[in-house]
């Protein structure tokens, strides 16, 4: 069972998985999984995923974050996976591990966190701080690379 609900975190956690090697029983449990969720689910399994991230020692020293705050996300995650796995998208969750195996369940939570992710990423602020990142790359080159590969870099501006 924890292995079931850590493969379903850690990809949820990715948020990577091929929607083409999905079965339609995971499919269907995918569905369900975003249509059961609102913004706030979809930012708190964010936050539990930001946490987690956070918690690796090369990057812990960029966020102040308690070990209480993260025990917190840990749990609300915890009851938000609970809750849809055995209330609100349980017959979805059923079929998917009768007919197409655990893996099922880390593609149907992976497509849950792309969903929350798209929705944490068009906040006008957190695209502006991902924008920023284009400052820092020398456009002289990347052009040059564009060039290379026979793509007018005014077709990707």
């Amino acid at each position: 069972m924890r292995r079931l609900i850590t493969s379903a975190a850690l990809a949820a956690a990715l948020a990577a998985p091929s929607l083409a090697s999905a079965g339609v029983y995971a499919d269907d449990m995918s569905k369900c999984l975003v249509s059961s969720t609102n913004e706030a689910d979809q930012t708190q399994l964010v936050g539990w995923l930001f946490a987690a991230i956070s918690s690796h020692p090369s990057v812990k020293p960029m966020t102040n974050l308690t070990d209480a705050q993260r025990a917190a996300a840990v749990q609300s995650a915890g009851s938000l996976m609970q809750r849809l796995m055995l209330v609100d998208c349980r017959k979805q969750t059923a079929d998917a591990l009768k007919y197409e195996g655990t893996a099922s369940i880390g593609q149907a939570f992976g497509v849950l966190g792309q969903a929350a992710m798209r929705g944490l990423m068009s906040d006008p602020s957190v695209a502006a701080g991902m924008a920023g990142m284009g400052k820092a790359i020398d456009e002289k080159k990347f052009e040059e690379m564009l060039n290379e590969a026979g793509i007018s870099p005014s077709a990707v501006k």
